[in-house]
């Protein structure tokens, strides 16, 4: 097979894909209960998200499940859950999409299922069942005082105050749980669960789709055995164990065997979440050009940045970090014939214009463009999640803690109010973290209109989360209608056809970051393969005006846009200034 190379055009490299929450994006009421979203929402929306600029929808999950965890909790991989629709629903998605040129990406949750799936349901009976091999099951362990104990100490993830195994009254064992306790882990070393996973992505590909996101895929492998972690809070009963099931000892061999078997027979997209690696090589043995793993992962590096030990928290970060990171896995996968995937927002992180740049009325607008510009014009394949492409933004602090659904959020502020009983002060900055970083920002509904419920769903009809309440301003409709100025969306639609009209710089092209010291300044090239189109992009990640000085032997043949819709000051004696979080792009050469 002749090698493939980085610049080699793939149609799934070229694409543009809009991540869909289904709950959250538009109800017609066609599903079983009101004020959820639904697929018929989606079919609604085609024409504004081909306008927009979208090739694919990337589905979260729409399967039957009790919904713990949103529906990342799957108890039958072959039907729709009834508050979405049904079968009959999607099959006119994919009809729909394709007559507008578009594709149809699913969501495969394929390391657990819910713990009221068939095959679950079939482990759990006895110890002696058919399936009692497909989830991995442990007896207890038991300290000195004869209590009975988890086989080891790992953390859940969803609610790191929990263990990882949950104790089953009737077989009198513990499974493992991850995620939540209605999330059991697979047995990926059974070949018959591998089996099974495998017609899951047949039964899909063959009614139409054209790929999958795959959720926490490099966890399918864990040590066997099941050590104990490391201790890394000693005040913690139960502690984080990524290091013994992420990119386990058979991760490469069960994705290769996944490409061999089913996705070798069909012309897919694939993307892996793949947590808690950032090791260069083990990323491009998933998605190096031989590789004949997965076409491109997410990394998730950027999301972590502004973290401190945990998920939850609130660490502190620099302009600099965001461009250390963004320059380093840009020149990687060019460098190593990989493959990237561009993204700052997903259903899983809080709003990026409230965590990257300034979501306050003066420069909300400006950050949100200055966020788009850098997704654009970076290597790779970019996308684009709900409402990003609105700026749309945190819900407001002054939000009750009731407000806030999400399992991931609960199980954290059950376990501050335990810790820190009486404290209010403590809780107080337990309810920051919560205002800052919780997963519920990104899944309030979109915000479609200023009519109630912002157009998300009927007037009388509650929606199932509250609508942010800065919907009056921050809608489609009224962006769309601005004919003014260049609104959020418009700015996108400008920036998305730019890409895809220069994708031999901006998709296919080399990078090259142009500036390592500045505190504030973010600036890099892109140029074709060719070496003939160049393409020079300046940030300003700081609400201070600034100058930023030309490289030598570069020259700027003109700053055709900046992100205050203005004309960009053009460079002189050999500087930039840059208004508060501005960017601007221009043609550039080297003499």
């Amino acid at each position: 097979m002749a090698q493939r190379t980085y610049s080699d055009p793939k149609w799934w490299k070229e694409a543009v894909v809009y991540q869909v929450y289904p709950a959250s994006f538009l109800s017609t009421g066609s599903g079983s209960i009101p004020g959820w979203g639904d697929i018929k929402g989606i079919t609604r929306k085609v024409s504004y998200l081909k306008d927009l600029g979208v090739d694919i929808i990337w589905l979260s999950p729409v399967c039957k499940s009790p919904q713990a965890d949103m529906g990342y909790d799957i108890s039958d991989y072959t039907d729709i859950d009834p508050r979405y629709g049904s079968l009959d629903d999607i099959d006119e998605l994919i009809a729909t999409l394709k007559s507008r040129g578009m594709k149809l990406m699913m969501d495969l949750v394929v390391n657990h299922t819910s713990d009221q799936h068939a095959w679950f349901l079939d482990s759990k009976s006895s110890k002696t069942a058919d399936k009692r091999d497909w989830y991995i099951w442990q007896p207890a362990k038991y300290d000195a005082d004869g209590n009975r104990q988890p086989p080891n100490n790992w953390a859940q993830i969803l609610g790191d105050a929990n263990s990882a195994w949950t104790w089953d009254e009737h077989t009198q064992e513990y499974y493992l749980s991850l995620f939540t306790p209605e999330q059991p882990d697979l047995n990926w070393r059974n070949p018959q669960v591998r089996e099974a996973v495998h017609d899951v992505l047949r039964f899909w590909l063959d009614r139409g789709i054209n790929g999958f996101r795959m959720d926490v895929i490099n966890v399918i492998s864990k040590v066997e055995g099941y050590p104990d972690a490391p201790v890394q809070d000693k005040s913690a009963k139960w502690q984080p164990g990524f290091m013994h099931f992420a990119n386990g000892p058979h991760l490469h061999e069960y994705l290769r065997e996944m490409r061999r078997k089913v996705l070798a027979s069909y012309d897919t997209v694939t993307v892996g979440e793949m947590p808690w690696v950032n090791d260069e090589e083990e990323i491009v043995k998933v998605v190096g050009a031989e590789s004949e793993e997965l076409n491109m992962i997410f990394i998730f590096e950027l999301m972590d940045m502004d973290s401190d030990t945990r998920k939850l928290s609130i660490g502190p970060w620099k302009p600099a970090d965001l461009r250390r990171i963004v320059s380093k896995w840009q020149t990687v996968m060019y460098e190593k014939n990989g493959w990237n995937s561009i993204f700052i927002e997903n259903h899983d992180n809080a709003r990026s214009v409230s965590r990257f740049v300034d979501d306050s009325k003066q420069f909300r607008e400006l950050g949100a463009k200055l966020l788009c510009l850098l997704a654009t014009s970076l290597g790779g394949t970019l996308y684009v999640y709900q409402g990003q492409e609105l700026g749309m933004k945190n819900v407001p602090e002054s939000w009750e803690i009731e407000e806030y659904l999400d399992v991931e959020t609960r199980n954290f502020w059950e376990a501050m109010q335990a810790l820190h009983i009486g404290d209010e002060s403590a809780l107080q900055e337990d309810k920051k973290i919560v205002s800052r970083k919780a997963r519920d920002h990104a899944r309030t509904p979109v915000q479609w209109t200023s009519q109630p419920n912002a157009g998300f769903c009927e007037e009388g009809t509650k929606p199932w989360m509250r609508v942010n309440d800065d919907y009056l301003k921050w809608n489609a409709r009224s962006q769309l209608a601005n004919m003014e100025g260049q609104s959020v969306v418009q700015f996108w639609r400008h920036a998305l056809q730019r890409r895809k009209n220069f994708k031999d710089a901006f998709v296919y092209g080399a990078f090259e970051c142009l500036d390592n010291e500045h505190e504030s300044v973010f600036a890099f090239k892109r140029t074709s393969a060719e070496n003939d189109n160049l393409w020079m992009v300046v940030l300003n990640f700081s609400a201070n005006e600034l100058q930023w000085n030309l490289p030598k032997g570069l020259q700027v043949h003109g700053f055709i846009e900046s992100n205050y819709g203005d004309a960009p000051i053009e460079p002189k004696d050999g500087k930039v200034r840059l208004r508060a979080w501005e960017g601007v792009l221009g043609r550039c050469f080297v003499e």
